[in-house]
């Protein structure tokens, strides 16, 4: 009786009337009608749907203002992020439907509380929940939140190809695959411009050469100009050209022969002079052609008036040549260009130079450097191996080495090289596969293809070559 009392002393006075002390039992006779007390209740009863009702949309309110955040998702890129309406707080909901995300390419799903799919579009994007809260009758309208998601942009599409200028001196193709014979082997080796040089219609820097020589030896090479370097993409083709042109002369023809008779030496004999014959002579011959490179790179530069750091080009190439007690190698190396011999089983890896990196690498080195000449590790430089047999010789920039190894301390794990075998067999995410047959047809397009693959902050060109 209070509450009634107070509730229509307040409507009263909300009307101008003031109920005086004198008529105060009057007033408690007035509520005690019972045609009063049926308004009364009703009066109770309206007052208690009214604030009901508040609280309903003062919910529904809520919902739809409440900061929703989801994590963003790529197109393109398999997406699955958690939508829980218990984790909202969303208990309340006698009823909803989500629209809008068929055209984004996603769904949801009720039972693990979860949106999944493979968006379609970019863009701050929205879908819609609509929704009833307890309290609402079954008849009343759903309700709508939006709620934003961010889909960004599938990265490779927002890299530009434009074609380099074909009536530049010094032009090249942007892209080079080829499958050759080799020696008793097969050599398939791609070099390809970046996307960093693609976008601005820049030219391809790195370079391949590789020739079967009249002695039997075979000849395989690769260079990576320095992108900072104006001329990069001539200084990485003379560098691959010199050394061609170096052992196809006849003085370096017949100087081979002399090794030869120093491999069969080694291989009837154990003993620290044999070793010590061969390690001088593949360090004459090779830092011979090597050095012939660098003074072309020289005479070119002063002859083009330009200098000749802006020639700058790392340098790696491999000579082989099967023998009746196995395959001799030969190697030199400047640069971060890593070169690997896998065994027949691949089981072991042999590396077959040092690169040029890190703290104690001192940076990367280029063959345009004159004190590479003159330092105390330039012995170091070549390498030479006699082994039975090999499956695969690999030579590459550090447009495949950096995505793919990551770090110089990969290169000697024989598990990283089958796990990049395996990337070539197609266990990437571009599921991109190269069949490592003779008898492929495909063979060169396939490589073609997987050089393309997607590697977040890793594009620069890229050059590989398998000799198997």
């Amino acid at each position: 009786m209070a509450n009634a009392n107070q509730l229509v002393t307040d409507l009263f006075k909300s009307n101008g009337i003031i109920i005086p002390e004198h008529r105060m039992k009057l007033f408690d006779r007035f509520l005690q009608e019972e045609q009063n007390l049926a308004i009364l209740h009703q009066l109770k009863k309206n007052q208690d749907q009214l604030m009901a009702n508040w609280k309903t949309e003062d919910r529904i309110a809520e919902i739809v203002q409440q900061p929703i955040r989801i994590p963003n998702a790529t197109v393109g890129k398999h997406y699955a992020a958690p939508f829980d309406f218990e984790q909202y707080g969303w208990n309340d909901l006698i009823a909803f439907r989500i629209e809008g995300l068929e055209t984004l390419g996603l769904n949801y799903s009720a039972e693990n509380n979860q949106l999944t799919g493979v968006p379609t579009q970019s863009g701050d994007l929205k879908f819609s929940v609509h929704f009833k809260v307890e309290g609402q009758p079954e008849e009343a309208p759903f309700h709508q939140k939006d709620v934003l998601l961010i889909i960004n942009p599938d990265p490779k599409t927002l890299w530009q190809n434009l074609e380099s200028d074909k009536n530049d001196p010094y032009w090249k193709e942007d892209d080079v695959t080829l499958f050759s014979p080799i020696g008793d082997r097969h050599l398939l080796v791609s070099s390809k411009r970046g996307r960093s040089h693609a976008t601005v219609g820049s030219f391809r820097e790195d370079d391949f050469a590789f020739k079967e020589l009249p002695n039997g030896w075979n000849v395989v090479v690769v260079a990576d100009g320095a992108g900072s370097a104006k001329l990069a993409r001539k200084g990485s083709a003379l560098a691959c050209a010199g050394v061609v042109n170096y052992f196809l002369d006849p003085a370096a023809v017949e100087s081979m022969a002399e090794f030869d008779n120093l491999v069969q030496q080694h291989a009837s004999q154990t003993g620290a002079d044999t070793q010590k014959n061969l390690n001088r002579f593949v360090y004459n011959t090779l830092g011979k052609a090597a050095f012939q490179v660098h003074k072309q790179l020289e005479s070119f530069a002063k002859a083009q008036e330009v200098t000749l750091k802006d020639l700058s080009s790392t340098l790696i190439f491999t000579l082989f040549k099967k023998y009746d007690v196995g395959y001799a190698l030969l190697s030199f190396g400047v640069g971060d260009c890593p070169i690997a011999v896998l065994n027949k089983d691949v089981t072991e890896v042999t590396l077959m130079n040092w690169i040029d990196v890190g703290e104690f690498g001192g940076g990367t080195r280029f063959i345009t450097m004159p004190e590479i000449f003159q330092n105390e590790k330039f012995a170091t430089r070549f390498g030479f191996k006699l082994i039975d047999n090999f499956s695969y010789l690999f030579m590459m920039s550090d447009g495949i080495y950096d995505p793919k190894f990551v770090v110089e301390a990969n290169l000697p794990s024989i598990a990283k090289w089958q796990e990049f075998l395996a990337d070539l067999n197609g266990q990437n995410e571009g599921k991109a596969a190269v069949d490592l047959s003779t008898t492929n047809p495909d063979l060169a397009a396939q490589l073609s293809k997987w050089m393309d693959f997607w590697s977040p902050g890793n594009h620069d060109d890229r050059s590989l070559a398998i000799v198997f």
